[in-house]
């Protein structure tokens, strides 16, 4: 682990202030907020990540950081909640479960103990040749230098929204709820406070795979936002393993409707363990609503959710099996009593 400066901050500005250098400037990924640091401590001891500032935002959490607020608009999640909290959340059991299930199924109970909920939202990639320093050639690690899963062992990797620079897999479950739910984001910066939707926070890859999210240096997320709608209590969230205690997901699925009268009115979908960010799967929503979910809707779904996958070597299976999974999420959510 390299040497850096702490600072332990009590206010959110503090904490954005915190994040400029002593010259008064700011750059992305000198500094590091630290909150559970189940993610971060793991990259700074396998010297992937090296911040020459940690700001200690856990205070923060005795705010509104740290609280979930119910009312008739949603559910507003402090950035600082713990993800086992919101997961036993009573209200959230109830109307959203598919927020519940996501985080359940994300880790053990220890680190969901642990762990943010904004700091898992921002985890990094599990692509081994991105967290072993080993290996030179890591578009995200060290831009310019290649991508050893490209023609390497790549079979957790991403088959969709994949560029010829990276194919690393998004790791996260949580984020998949979210983007599904049309959450948004509140951010607070040096300059600003700004609400964007969950779906702008990350980048696919593209020409620049170290550049993963539109958080601007210093930038601090304050909490999530999700409305109240019609399919929120309709939902699940499906995740495929290679074992069933813990492990990342192979592929997963988050889906959301609202089914009257045997029809759906509204779908919402979106992929997990298959992508480079949280993904939506707007094409596949389109083929289901308005219609009732027979075997040939459905089936015209997951093709239309794969469309364009791209497969590698060892990857190609997660396209028929996120079909499979696509095809049971929405088979279960359908039978769902609510």
């Amino acid at each position: 682990m390299q040497p850096f400066v702490y600072e332990g901050v009590s206010a959110a500005q503090e904490a954005v202030a915190a994040g400029a250098r002593e010259d008064g400037s700011l750059r992305l990924g000198s500094i590091q907020y630290l909150a559970g640091g189940t993610s971060l401590l793991d990259l700074m001891k396998l010297d992937v990540v090296r911040p020459s500032k940690v700001v200690d935002i856990n205070a923060l959490g005795a705010g509104p950081m740290g609280r979930i607020e119910v009312d008739r608009k949603g559910i507003r999640l402090g950035a600082l909640v713990r993800m086992a909290e919101a997961a036993e959340h009573p209200h959230i059991l109830r109307n959203y479960p598919v927020i519940a299930q996501s985080l359940r199924l994300a880790a053990s109970q220890q680190i969901r103990n642990m762990a943010s909920l904004a700091g898992n939202v921002l985890q990094r990639t599990r692509c081994p040749y991105f967290r072993d320093v080993s290996y030179p050639n890591c578009n995200k690690r060290k831009p310019g230098s290649g991508c050893s899963a490209t023609n390497g062992f790549n079979r957790l990797h991403a088959v969709l929204g994949v560029s010829r620079h990276c194919i690393a897999t998004y790791a996260g479950d949580f984020a998949q709820a979210l983007i599904a739910l049309d959450a948004t984001v509140e951010v607070l910066g040096p300059h600003r406070v700004r609400t964007i939707p969950i779906a702008a926070l990350h980048c696919r890859p593209d020409t620049s795979p170290d550049v993963e999210t539109t958080l601007e240096p210093g930038e601090l997320i304050v909490s999530f936002f999700i409305p109240a709608a019609p399919w929120t209590r309709r939902s699940l969230y499906l995740k495929i393993r290679d074992r069933e205690s813990f492990a990342f997901a192979l592929v997963s699925v988050a889906v959301a409707l609202d089914l009257r009268k045997g029809r759906v009115r509204h779908a919402r979908i979106a992929l997990g363990g298959v992508a480079t960010v949280p993904w939506r799967a707007r094409d596949a929503e389109a083929i289901v609503e308005g219609k009732a979910l027979s075997a040939s809707t459905v089936k015209a779904a997951t093709a239309a959710a794969f469309a364009g996958a791209r497969r590698h070597e060892w990857n190609a299976f997660k396209i028929a099996l996120g079909q499979r999974t696509l095809i049971r999420a929405l088979t279960q959510a359908a039978k769902m009593k609510i």
